[in-house]
């Protein structure tokens, strides 16, 4: 017996001779799949390869399978988008408006067209949120113009009334 026949494998070493493993073989068959779905390979030749993948006992073997075809990529994983602070803002001022009256009308409506102008620039989130803060601050200035009317009717009324007698 020699020293080669007692040192284990180095990593990497003579990798084509190690067994492959389930998780290995479902590697090559997800390449394998994808390369079919872009058309590379024909439904003979996935065929072929697929009962290959499923069989194969060496990394040698899988290695084989997909030699000639471009290597397997990652799907990247889409940007996280923040939520648009003057959406949040525009909400914040539109809610506020219950507590502390007409001050925060102004900021809601403006708030609101500013967040809405940068999601639509941007692609950020938000975009539900602004326009939450939209309703409600031009909700109240509808509703602030109709109480006002109404105050202004009343008076007239009132003011003609008291010129009949």
């Amino acid at each position: 017996m020699n020293d080669h026949d007692t040192v284990p494998l180095a990593a990497g070493r003579e990798r084509g001779k190690m067994r492959a493993c389930d998780a290995d073989r479902n590697r090559v068959v997800e390449h394998l799949n994808v390369a079919y779905s872009e058309g590379r390979l024909s439904k003979e030749e996935y065929d072929s390869r697929l009962e290959s993948a499923l069989s194969a006992r060496t990394y040698a073997d899988l290695d084989q399978i997909v030699t000639d075809l471009p290597a397997a990529r990652r799907a990247a994983a889409p940007p996280v988008r923040e939520t648009n602070g003057f959406a949040i803002a525009s909400l914040a001022c539109g809610l506020a408006q219950f507590v502390f009256g007409p001050l925060a009308t102004i900021p809601a409506i403006v708030f609101g067209h500013m967040a809405r102008s940068q999601i639509k620039r941007t692609g950020g989130q938000g975009d539900g949120l602004a326009l939450a803060g939209l309703i409600l601050g031009w909700a109240a200035v509808i509703l602030g113009i109709l109480v006002l009317l109404l105050i202004v009717g009343v008076a007239m009324s009132a003011g003609m009334h008291g010129t009949m007698h």
